[in-house]
């Protein structure tokens, strides 16, 4: 059985159905055999093997519909009441259909849902002939997963009036002409048409079997064969192919990216915005036409195996639909995820007469190659391993302290987060994990020294999770750093990945994986993360809303808990200074417009969250923008760096690409408030340190970094 610890996303797809339908001119989907066996196979993991058994009966069965529907129609704007009717009579069946190796229930609601897709579609392009009243007074709800559904098809068509108001409104406010806005709500429109004949079985069981898994606990899930591709090379930061990152615009799959040093940079044949219409494998097989296909299938096409061939029919970027194309061949490598990976910088922090660099090393993830380790591969590819390469790298930079930023750090490895607790703590217990037998575990980091040992800092936000809750807690714990940002996740259970085909010996894969919670982690202070997270010690204001975003907003989440502390021996202790670090920080962004800005931003998101709804009274609508302008266009007086353009009502695929990747890599450099925030924090502390030193204050973390 392969084993896989760590923190992974829940990967949503949509799933197929069986109900009678009134129209019948989308492809009714069935589910195969193998996908009936895997979820009664699955079923018995789920059953026997979690942390926290639930028995698949007729209640589980009633939650499984609830979850199955709402990852259809979250916002209740597809189905309408009598639908709802309809499945519900059989949500208590789906446990006996699990069981039986029988999926015609969630199918049958999938083909249900596709139909109403093309219904609302249709009824959406149809509204676009027509123009809209924005005279009258009426809201549209920004959120609807609490509102009825539609109890008759006037109620649904209103609705949905109003819906396509919106995004006409929106497009008008970014200065969209009325032509123009027509043709792009026609297309947008029409690719979600498209999109309801594209589906597959693969798609309706990957959803059913998410409502399915998380209806145990919320991260717990299934994944088929392209999802467990998909984990393996975010934990590997590497895959076998073109290096090209791909993007759907206009039924085209388009080049957005060239990675460099990987095949297709290195040809010089292909550059950003040049169209992929056929992929053939291998020196001399046939040209397949991928116009219109899923840009998933395209992917899977240009991947295989190293040193292998892969020609690609090419619609140069500046080519209209009817130009010349040409075939390119390229021979597959392996490409290395490098944005992905941990990366540094050093940022100066002026404080009086004093300059202190501070060395910011940012971790996406907490990757490891598992495979290669397994096989014992010397140089395997891991965030601890890179990251005490980096640390290296900041030494010789001479570096006052080390800010790990995990911001959006959803976890990844188990055994990469105590690796990197090591390099800061040294030798001694990391976390604690208790089985579903109740047994705890205490694990521990046996390098002998720490990599650094001067000033600290880890930076998190409400996206940093798992792994990164367990090393930011330990680093808390021994009281080596201090902890910026905003409460973590909170999201403290281990997972494992059962490969299904080899628990049932079978040759071919056909069953999937199954990410199963094994263990509930526990700081070494005996407390959990689970639910509350970790609390930082100088708190930063964030975006995210606690409500829909993290442990919190589940449902099904194991509650807080608490065991025995461990045995470990505090480096520091930090509880003299924060009052010191907090005075520092609060009279240094009372007078930062930077920041303050950024609690103004914070302010008016939550107010637009509280409201609920936007008007579609253009008068009302333009009188906000206008209000946004002023403050804006007075920030940009202050500082001419702020950006001031307006939303173009755009989805991403609706720009050019030249536009969109512009406005994206503005996005990137945009000035990082918090980063900067958090930078003179740990500087401060550096400050305070410096005086522990000379025998003025107390210890903060141990001295001697560089």
């Amino acid at each position: 059985m392969r084993i896989k610890y760590g923190f992974l996303g829940i990967l949503l797809a949509i799933a197929p159905t069986a109900y009678a339908l009134d129209m019948g001119s989308v492809p009714v989907l069935a589910p195969r055999k193998n996908q009936e066996q895997a979820a009664q196979l699955s079923s018995q993991f789920l059953t026997r093997y979690s942390y926290r058994p639930v028995a698949l009966d007729d209640s589980l069965s009633v939650k499984i519909m609830d979850r199955f529907i709402k990852s259809l129609d979250p916002d209740r704007m597809i189905f309408r009441q009598s639908d709802i009717d309809t499945f519900m009579a059989d949500s208590t069946k789906i446990d006996d259909a699990i069981k039986k190796e029988d999926l015609k229930i969630p199918f049958s609601i999938f083909n249900v849902y596709e139909q109403r897709i093309v219904d609302r579609m249709t009824y959406a392009r149809d509204l676009l002939k027509n123009g809209f009243d924005f005279t009258t007074q009426e809201d549209y709800a920004l959120v609807r997963d609490k509102e009825p559904w539609p109890q008759s098809d006037a109620d649904s068509n209103d609705l949905w009036r109003k819906r396509v108001k919106a995004d006409w409104l929106r497009l008008k406010l970014g200065g969209q002409t009325e032509a123009t806005i027509r043709d792009t709500l026609d297309k947008r429109y029409k690719n979600a048409l498209e999109r309801a004949y594209k589906y597959k079985s693969e798609d309706v069981f990957q959803s059913f079997m998410g409502a399915y898994s998380t209806s145990i606990d919320p991260h717990t899930d299934y994944f088929g064969a392209t999802a467990s591709a998909d984990f393996d090379i975010s934990m590997k930061l590497s895959l076998v192919g073109i290096g090209a990152v791909l993007q759907e615009r206009d039924d085209y799959t388009t080049i957005r990216e060239l990675v460099p040093g990987g095949p297709a940079q290195l040809s010089g044949k292909l550059a950003v915005g040049d169209r992929i219409t056929g992929v053939g494998q291998g020196a001399d097989g046939p040209i397949k036409e991928v116009m219109g296909t899923r840009l998933d299938e395209v992917v899977q096409l240009i991947r295989g195996a190293k040193d292998s061939v892969v020609r690609l029919d090419i619609l140069p970027a500046d080519a209209g639909a009817d130009g010349g194309r040409r075939i390119i061949s390229l021979v597959r490598d392996k490409i290395s995820l490098e944005k992905q990976a941990a990366k540094k910088t050093v940022l100066p922090v002026k404080d009086g007469d004093i300059t202190r660099n501070i060395g910011v090393i940012t971790l996406p993830a907490f990757y490891e190659d598992f495979e290669a380790r397994r096989k014992g591969e010397k140089d395997y590819r891991s965030a601890s391993r890179d990251v005490a390469n980096l640390l290296t790298e900041l030494k010789q930079d001479n570096v006052d302290g080390v800010l790990i930023d995990l911001r959006n750090n959803g976890g990844g490895s188990l055994a990469e987060a105590i690796e990197l607790t090591g390099l800061f703590t040294g030798k001694g217990p990391v976390v604690q994990q208790r089985s579903a037998d109740g047994k705890v575990e205490v694990q521990s980091d046996d390098l002998p020294t720490p990599a650094w040992t001067g000033p600290v800092g880890v930076l998190i936000n409400r996206g940093s999770a798992s792994a990164s809750e367990i090393f930011a807690a330990a680093i808390q714990d021994y009281g080596r750093g201090v902890i910026i940002g905003e409460p973590s996740f909170g999201k403290g259970t281990v997972q494992t990945v059962v490969n299904l085909d080899e628990v049932a010996r079978s040759e071919k894969p056909k069953f999937g994986e199954l990410k199963l919670t094994i263990a509930q982690f526990f700081r070494v202070n005996g407390g959990t993360t689970q639910l509350r997270g970790v609390t930082p010690d100088i708190n930063l204001p964030g975006l995210s809303d606690p409500k829909t975003f993290g442990e919190t907003s589940y449902d099904n989440a194991l509650p807080w808990a608490q065991i025995k502390p461990a045995r470990y021996k505090p480096s520091g202790n930090l509880k003299a200074e924060l009052p010191k670090l907090q005075a520092l920080h609060d009279k240094r962004v009372e007078s930062d417009p930077d920041f303050q800005r950024l609690l103004e931003d914070v302010a008016e998101l939550k107010s637009q969250r509280d409201k609920g709804v936007i008007s579609l009274n253009e008068a009302e609508r333009r009188k906000e923008l206008a209000a946004r302008e002023s403050r804006l266009k007075a920030r940009a007086q202050l500082d001419g760096d702020v950006d001031t353009s307006n939303d173009d009502g755009l989805q991403s695929n609706e720009r050019s690409l030249t536009a969109d990747i512009a406005l994206e890599n503005a996005r990137k450099k945009a000035k990082d408030v918090l980063l900067n925030e958090a930078t003179a924090i740990l500087s401060d502390a550096a400050g305070l340190q410096a005086g522990a030193i000379n025998g003025k204050s107390g210890q903060l973390g141990k001295a001697g970094g560089k």
